[in-house]
């Protein structure tokens, strides 16, 4: 894994989930359920946690979301997918923490918008109700300021002071300044209410890229506190994909960033857990964190004119999904292994060799076989109509006999 010198910063848990400095960067996902429907809450908080989001952030925006928080929590113990819940509060959050102390006590950690924790108000009573909740029931809390909901007050007041200056800055330099003094005013003021710095991460939520690093650096340069990353409206498809990849990569690459999440919006009906994926693939692309073997294939060309290579690299890939949650339990290391799926030989026998496993594929024209390369030599060749099954086969035995099972290494460490 790559060695990027991450920023210090104070440790907090979440639930049991370690965050900030030494601690993995962690990969974090929200609901997009009636958080009331408590059955289709579980049944997305499970699918989320299956497919690797380690915290889960639920809405909870009326009275109905906050009874159901306890239900839907235990329900994720009974199913036997434990994952910390997170509370997404705004406008009312600190009559329902006050109002339901169960949905206080069940959830790992509770997410407070500065920026309308206390509207039409002149103090900060409401926020202190909130921190106040979180220091009785020992949970940290992200203060997460968003710049579609930025306190209006302490804008205005910087574009005031701003105007008066002989040489004004940019307006979006001065929302990227109240966005970072929203933040650490708000840690500043949870601190002074009693709460451990260890209890406290930060955020601030913008939907451009460059906004976005320009924001992050200037806080994490302002502050210990660990930071939560991602665009607030990623958007769809390859769009949000690619935003949010060069967004989060940059911050990471300079050892900014303690949890990630990847805003997609999904399509009409589509997998929730595409954000996960996306968040775990950003991760591992940079060499941060390994999570599922990755296989390489070409993007095709005028040599390959035979789809094959391209379902098959389809189905490898969807194979090894499905299979890590199996490997994971048994064989160490097992995320990190490299196959290759190649179309042609131009390229196809060398990265075949640069990977654990790989197979090339014949091209239009080429002899109608497929060479499989394991740790770089050639194994045997492949024929005929069965090569996707006899691959698989080779790749599962390559699996048992190079990873070390996670029963072995706890004999070995006994």
């Amino acid at each position: 894994m790559a060695q990027i010198k991450r920023r210090k910063t104070y440790t907090a848990t979440v639930g049991e989930v370690r965050v900030g400095s030494d601690a993995p960067i962690v990969v974090q996902s929200m609901t997009n359920t009636d958080t009331a429907d408590i059955d289709g809450t579980i049944r997305q908080c499970a699918a989320l946690a299956r497919a690797g989001s380690e915290l889960v952030r639920v809405t909870v925006n009326n009275d109905e979301a906050a009874k159901a928080v306890a239900y839907v929590v235990d329900g994720l113990d009974r199913l036997g997918t434990p994952v910390p819940i997170i509370g997404d509060f705004h406008y009312n959050g600190h009559i329902l923490l006050k109002k339901y102390p169960e949905c206080a006590r069940a959830l790992a950690k509770y997410r407070i918008n500065p920026g309308n924790v206390s509207i039409g108000k002149k103090d900060d009573d409401n926020f202190r109700t909130m921190i106040d909740v979180g220091i009785e029931n020992d949970k940290p809390v992200r203060i997460g300021v968003n710049w579609g909901s930025l306190d209006q007050s302490l804008l205005t007041r910087l574009m005031d002071e701003n105007n008066k200056l002989e040489e004004p800055k940019d307006a979006r330099d001065v929302t990227m300044e109240a966005m970072v003094q929203s933040a650490l005013r708000s840690a500043e003021l949870a601190v002074s209410y009693g709460m451990r710095k260890d209890q406290i991460m930060l955020s601030a939520k913008v939907s451009g890229v460059q906004d976005l690093i320009d924001v992050y650096r200037e806080l994490a340069r302002r502050c210990e506190y660990p930071l939560h990353l991602g665009l607030t409206e990623a958007g769809m498809g390859a769009k949000g994909i690619v935003s949010s990849s060069a967004a989060l990569a940059v911050l990471m690459q300079e050892g900014i960033g303690d949890t990630i999440r990847v805003s997609l919006t999904p399509a009409p009906n589509g997998d929730r857990t595409e954000e996960v994926t996306v968040a775990q693939q950003i991760l591992q692309s940079i060499g941060i964190r390994s999570f599922t073997p990755q296989v390489t294939a070409c993007p095709g060309c005028g040599r390959t004119t035979s789809t094959f290579f391209q379902e098959m690299a389809e189905q490898i890939q969807g194979y090894l999904r499905e299979q890590m949650p199996v490997w994971k339990t048994r064989y160490a290391g097992v995320e990190e292994m490299k196959v290759a799926v190649m179309g042609c030989v131009v390229n196809g026998p060398g990265e075949s060799k640069h990977s654990n496993i790989g197979i090339s594929l014949p091209g239009t024209f080429e002899e109608p076989k497929a060479p499989v390369y394991v740790d770089g030599r050639l194994m045997l060749t492949l024929k005929g109509d069965h090569i996707v099954a006899e691959f698989i086969k080779i790749l599962d035995g390559y699996v048992d006999s190079h990873y070390a099972t996670k029963k072995k290494l706890v004999g070995i460490s006994n």
